[in-house]
C-alpha cells in the first residue's frame, strides 16, 4: 500500500499527494498527531483547537466518500514503523512543508528511516515554494505557472485502507493551556475556509485595498482566509484561480458597474505571491527562525532585554493605547490586521528596544494563522535585522490617530479610556486628570524611536561588512519581480515596502 500523510494540508480537494498515490494501490489516509510538536514554544491551544476542528471536518468528508481516514498519536517514524510491521509500505506521500524547526528536524529524521527501509518518499508541492532553489531569478515566473496548473480534483473511487485510530487527545492532554475562552477565535475546517472565500469575493472585499490597514475596518473587509492556508483546508491555487475566475467575471462587466472590485483583487493576488515569497526564504535559510538574516546586527539588542517591558507589551499595558489595544484584540481574537502586527513588532523592537525571538515567539503563540515562513520573515523585517530594507519605525501615536481617529478601536478594547474625547484618547497622558487604572507611557515615545534609529544607522554605516552581507542577502531571497538589484544593496522604498503584505 501507499500512506498518504497528511501533514498541513487539511483537504481533499487539489492534494497532489493523494491523487497521485491513489492511482495504482490502496492507500493509508493518515495523520499523525505528535506530541513532540505540541511542546514547542511557538505552538498553542488556539492552534490546537483549530487543528481539531479540521480534522474532525477532514473525517466526515473522508467518510462520505466511503474512505477511511486513521488517526494516530505518536511521534512520526514510531507510528510509520509500527505500520510498515503490519502491512509493507510501498511509498511514503506528503506536500513539502516548509514549517518550524522541529518538522525541519523530524523531516530528516524521517527521510533518512524511509531511505533505511527502502521506502520512496514522495513530495509534490503544495504552494509556490521550490525545495533546494539555487537562484530566485524566475521565481516569480514559476509561481505563476504552478498556480495555473489545473486543481487536483477530489478523487472519488480510491480504495483505502480500513485501520483502527487513537483516540484524538484533549489539549490538557498535550499541556496545552487555553489562554483565553477562544469565543472570538475563527472556526477551522474546509467549510469555512469556502464560505470566506465566496463572502470575500462577492461581497467583502470590495473595498479590500483601502479597508486593510485600519483595523476598524480590516477584520471584516481583508479575507481571513490566513489560518485556512497555514493549515491547508484550502489550497492557495484553488485561491487563486477562484480570484482569476472573479477578476474575469467583473471584467466582463460595465464600466460603472465594477466598482472597486479590480483594484482589490489585483491588491489580494498580488498579496497570495508574496505569502510564497516570504516563505521561500524560511526553506532557503531554516535559521532565519532563530538567527538574524544579516549577521552584522548579532550582539544588537541580546544583552539589553527588558523583562517588565516585555511584560507590558505582552498585557497591552504599555501605556500607548493603539499597541495595547491590538495585543488585547490579537489575545481576544486570534487574528490582526498586518500594518498593526508590524506596528506591535516595530514598537517591540524599537521602542523597548527588545530582541526579536521572545516577541516573535509569543506572537507566534497568539496567531491563529501563524506560518513560520512568513512569521520570522516578517518579524526580522519590522525589527531591523535583515540588513536589506528600509527602516521603518512606526509611531504608535500616528498610527492611532491615522487608523483609529474616533478612538472607535481603543474604546473597544481598552475600556478604561473609553470616556476620553477623540482628541486625547490617542495621548491620554496629557488629560487634565489621566485615567487613574490605565498606565503611563512605559517609554518616551520620540526619544526612544530616535535612539533606535541612530543605533541601527550607526550600525549600517560603519560596519564595513554590512553592504557585501546585504549584496549576499538580496541575491539570495531578493524578489526579482519588485526589482530588487541582485548586485547592490536594497533601499526599498516607503511604498513598496507597505505592498509587502503577505497576511491576508
Amino acid at each position: 500500500m501507499n500512506v498518504v500523510w497528511f501533514k498541513r494540508d487539511l483537504r481533499l480537494h487539489d492534494h497532489a499527494a493523494l491523487v497521485q498515490a491513489a492511482a495504482d494501490r490502496p492507500v493509508l489516509l493518515l495523520y499523525i498527531l505528535e506530541p513532540s510538536l505540541w511542546r514547542q514554544p511557538d505552538m498553542s491551544a488556539r492552534h490546537y483547537r483549530f487543528l481539531t476542528q479540521c480534522i474532525e471536518e477532514l473525517r466526515r468528508a473522508a467518510q462520505k466518500l466511503n474512505q477511511h481516514f486513521v488517526i494516530r498519536v505518536g511521534e512520526a517514524i514510531d507510528v510509520l514503523a509500527q505500520i510498515q510491521q503490519k502491512q509493507p509500505i510501498h511509498g511514503l506521500w506528503s506536500h513539502q512543508e516548509t514549517g518550524n524547526d522541529h518538522t525541519y528536524a523530524r523531516d530528516r529524521d524521517v527521510r533518512a528511516w524511509c531511505q533505511a527501509q527502502a521506502i520512496p518518499w514522495h513530495e509534490p508541492m503544495q504552494h509556490g515554494v521550490i525545495r533546494r532553489l539555487r537562484d530566485r531569478n524566475g521565481w516569480a515566473a514559476r509561481w505563476q505557472r504552478q498556480m495555473q496548473q489545473p486543481v487536483f480534483p477530489v478523487p472519488q473511487n480510491i480504495i483505502s485502507i480500513n485501520e483502527t485510530s487513537d483516540p484524538w487527545p484533549s489539549a490538557s492532554d498535550l499541556a496545552l493551556a487555553f489562554d483565553g475562552d477562544g469565543t472570538q477565535w475563527q472556526i477551522g475546517g474546509r467549510s469555512q475556509a469556502i464560505e470566506l472565500l465566496k463572502s470575500f469575493l462577492f461581497a467583502r472585499g470590495e473595498n479590500y485595498s483601502r479597508g486593510m490597514s485600519s483595523p476598524i475596518t480590516a477584520f471584516e473587509q481583508c479575507s481571513r482566509l490566513s489560518a485556512h492556508l497555514a493549515f491547508g483546508t484550502v489550497s492557495i491555487r484553488e485561491v487563486f484561480q477562484a480570484t482569476q475566475r472573479r477578476a474575469h467575471a467583473i471584467k466582463a462587466l460595465p464600466a460603472a458597474e465594477r466598482g472597486q472590485w479590480l483594484r482589490a483583487l489585483r491588491s489580494f493576488s498580488g498579496r497570495l505571491r508574496w505569502h510564497c515569497h516570504f516563505i521561500q526564504k524560511l526553506e532557503d535559510e531554516p535559521r532565519l527562525e532563530f538567527e538574524n538574516l544579516h549577521p552584522a546586527y548579532d550582539g544588537l539588542r541580546e544583552q539589553t532585554f527588558n523583562t517588565a517591558y516585555f511584560e507590558a507589551w505582552k498585557a497591552g499595558k504599555t501605556g500607548y493605547p493603539m499597541v495595547d489595544a491590538c495585543m488585547r484584540a490579537l489575545h481576544a481574537t486570534g487574528w490582526l490586521n498586518f500594518r498593526m502586527r508590524a506596528m506591535v513588532m516595530s514598537f517591540a523592537s524599537y521602542h523597548l528596544w527588545l530582541h526579536w525571538r521572545p516577541p516573535a515567539l509569543h506572537l507566534a503563540q497568539l496567531f491563529t494563522d501563524y506560518e513560520p515562513g512568513i512569521h520570522y520573515s516578517q518579524v526580522q523585517m519590522q525589527s531591523g535585522t535583515t540588513g536589506i530594507n528600509a527602516i521603518r519605525i512606526y509611531n504608535p501615536i500616528k498610527q492611532s490617530i491615522d487608523q483609529d481617529p474616533d478612538g472607535t478601536f481603543i474604546r473597544r478594547w481598552v475600556p478604561e479610556l473609553a470616556h476620553l474625547d477623540e482628541k486625547l484618547i490617542h495621548t491620554p497622558w496629557l488629560a487634565p486628570n489621566p485615567p487613574p487604572d490605565y498606565p503611563a507611557p512605559i517609554v518616551d515615545e520620540a526619544r526612544s524611536r530616535k535612539a533606535a534609529a541612530e543605533k541601527i544607522f550607526q550600525l549600517r554605516k560603519t560596519n564595513p561588512h554590512h553592504k557585501q552581507w546585504a549584496q549576499r542577502i538580496v541575491h539570495k531571497h531578493g524578489s526579482r519581480k519588485s526589482g530588487l538589484n541582485k548586485t547592490a544593496e536594497c533601499k526599498t522604498p516607503k511604498k513598496k515596502q507597505q505592498g509587502q503584505l503577505p497576511l491576508f
